[in-house]
């Protein structure tokens, strides 16, 4: 059977920081921006019929001039909006003898910063009072 599959990888994830990010560059100069988002789901439990939190914890990567900005700009707690597509890659773990371990994170494609008017440091009033503005990271 020749069944032909499209190419398809997007992911797109909104939440928060869970700690500050950290940039690095590669041996040829290239920035790259690593952060770890904390991604929450609320359900109703079915037992109990309570709410209920459940939180999935997802490695980004951004890189290039976008990681510097995210660098300079992101901070543990900051909410952002994720655009981009799933990688996976190999490592030899360095505490486990030279183990061979694998790891799946996003590779950022596009980063907004999600940031209610109120919280901006400008004293420029918000279009909307109270809404919540998005600044968008350039690639």
């Amino acid at each position: 059977m020749n069944v032909r599959l499209p190419e398809q990888n997007q992911v797109l994830l909104t939440g928060n920081l869970t700690k500050d990010p950290e940039v690095r560059y590669t041996q040829k100069g290239t920035a790259m921006c690593r952060f770890r988002m904390g991604v929450n789901r609320r359900y109703k439990d079915t037992a109990s019929g309570e709410w209920k939190d459940d939180t999935t914890f997802v490695n980004i990567v951004v890189w290039r001039e976008a990681a510097e900005s995210c660098g300079k700009r992101l901070k543990k707690g900051s909410p952002v909006h994720v655009e981009g597509r799933l990688r996976s890659y190999e490592y030899e773990d360095k505490n486990a003898a030279g183990q061979k371990r694998s790891m799946l994170e996003v590779e950022a494609r596009r980063v907004q910063i999600l940031e209610k008017a109120s919280e901006k440091a400008s004293d420029e009033p918000s279009p909307v009072e109270g809404a919540a503005d998005t600044e968008e990271v350039p690639f």
